[in-house]
């Protein structure tokens, strides 16, 4: 491939050499660069990619592009640009064929709910005969790949990589995560979306290195809506107003309000024998009866989501009725079937505000006793630590204060900041360091019709020690405390 070829559609300056010179990789990682490379130089937060010039061409790069000022050396081509980053997806789309043009691509952004949509609209579309593909926070799946993901959106040239695979796999569609990180840094850039989507908003990734204040947060999601055919939007958001700002795509709401266009009506929680849900029926653009084994009103707005997308690929009803009604999401309120005396769940919820919204979901189903079970990481915030621990003696009848991923502090350091948020409230605790043994001490105290929520691990399935990474998947330690305890399961 020529260099021609991949900078058509990018704005940049040619400061020396020739467009003619044959590429034989597009690289952005200094660590891969090989003969004939093509080099990125992106200026990152730790590093500048710039400082590694004298050492690309040592490898044998061909051709840089720069959006610093550099020395040039005969016989290299160097094309400047204003940022390296966007110009880095659009050299990505151009060297991978434009993958994105033979897809239906769906692209959610929001602060909750993106994760468990994503895998909605997949199991619906797939339900329908329509090969999708995912890119979201716990995996990519490609056909029966499954790829861990290390980011909620991968970095630009993985995006377009995993969308050459898929249209190479014989995929139709694709729907990714879209997180406001992404649209800040142009992970995304030259994708016209057909689809873009709004679940909601509130405070969170605000500091450093992540968004300076609110505004810019939602100034950042809001940019998905300007690259867009059509914005599928939660009409009920407080902050609809300033996520439309600027938006050039058509419009559509869903929420529970009269004023949007696919409406939630006649809401009833559902609980039977240790699974929770709720049912409804869809009004306004669909009018059909809905259930879903996910409980709470965000499992309504998720659910109402994944409609208003499927609506447009023209699903079946009952393709739609039958996937919502079997939805089961990898650490999203995932209730794992142990009896029918009391419900357990796991949930990723890893925050204040992700697990009070989690616990005030559980409580409207009023359980005989609401018991959380979690821990924080090391080496973050200490005031997520008060701030989870004073929640859930807040909301739970009793806290299960226990181990996460320690990494380089000492467990019991942790819990004991945990323990002074939990003192600010009244709600009874228990300290058990090690998870699998509080794990074990909420089965075999479970009364009936408790509900018993393992927090804060969600999809992780390793817990990570003095940085070392150990397997541990919180499926695996309840079927292995059933396996040592079988009265459990009665």
């Amino acid at each position: 491939m020529q260099i021609r070829q991949l900078v058509e559609k990018l704005d940049y300056t040619l400061l020396a050499g020739e467009l003619d010179t044959e590429i034989t990789t597009l690289v952005y990682d200094s660590r891969k660069v090989e003969q004939g490379s093509i080099f990125v130089c992106i200026s990152g937060t730790v590093r500048d990619a710039h400082d590694f010039i004298p050492e690309v061409l040592e490898k044998g790069a061909v051709a840089l592009v720069v959006e610093k000022d550099v020395e040039t050396v005969p016989g290299i081509t160097y094309i400047k640009v204003e940022n390296s980053r966007k110009a880095l997806a659009y050299l990505a789309a151009a060297y991978f064929g434009y993958p994105a043009e033979s897809l239906k691509t769906i692209g959610i952004t929001g602060t909750k709910g993106k994760t468990t949509t994503t895998y909605l609209v997949k199991s619906i579309l797939e339900g329908a005969g329509i090969k999708t593909g995912l890119i979201g926070t716990i995996e990519s799946i490609i056909g029966d790949e499954h790829i861990p993901s290390a980011n909620t959106t991968p970095e630009s040239y993985v995006v377009q990589e995993r969308f050459r695979k898929m249209v190479d796999a014989g995929l139709e569609a694709v729907v990714m995560e879209v997180s406001s990180q992404a649209l800040m840094l142009h992970r995304v850039a030259g994708i016209n979306f057909d689809i873009g989507v709004f679940t909601n908003l509130e405070p969170d990734h605000i500091g450093t290195n992540e968004h300076k204040d609110f505004d810019d947060y939602m100034h950042c999601k809001s940019l998905l809506f300007q690259q867009c055919k059509l914005g599928i939007f939660n009409g009920d958001s407080e902050h609809i107003d300033g996520i439309l700002k600027g938006h050039t795509c058509e419009v559509e709401t869903f929420g529970y309000g009269a004023q949007n266009d696919i409406r939630a009506e006649g809401v009833e929680l559902l609980k039977d024998g240790g699974s929770l849900g709720v049912k409804y029926h869809a009004k306004g653009l669909v009018d059909f009866a809905v259930e879903v084994n996910v409980p709470g009103a965000f499992s309504v707005y998720n659910s109402l989501t994944a409609i208003a997308i499927c609506h447009h690929f023209g699903v079946a009803i009952e393709a739609i009725q039958k996937a919502l009604k079997n939805v089961s999401v990898k650490g999203r309120i995932e209730i794992v079937p142990v009896t029918k005396r009391y419900t357990l769940m796991i949930d990723y919820a890893h925050n204040a505000m992700s697990l009070e919204s989690l616990l005030t979901t559980i409580k409207e189903y009023n359980p005989a006793r609401l018991v959380c079970l979690f821990g924080c990481g090391g080496n973050r915030s200490q005031s997520r630590r008060f701030e989870m621990g004073e929640v859930s003696s807040r909301l739970a009848d009793l806290t299960v204060i226990t181990s996460d991923n320690p990494r380089d502090e000492e467990p019991m350091d942790i819990i004991n900041d945990i323990l002074i948020g939990v003192k600010k409230a009244d709600g009874a605790y228990v300290m058990v360091p090690d998870r699998k043994d509080a794990i074990r001490y909420c089965m075999e105290n479970a009364q009936d019709g408790d509900i018993v929520v393992l927090a804060g691990k969600g999809h992780e399935d390793y817990q990570e020690i003095k940085g070392v990474k150990y397997h541990m998947d919180e499926r695996e330690l309840i079927e292995e405390i059933i396996k040592e305890n079988p009265n459990l399961k009665l």
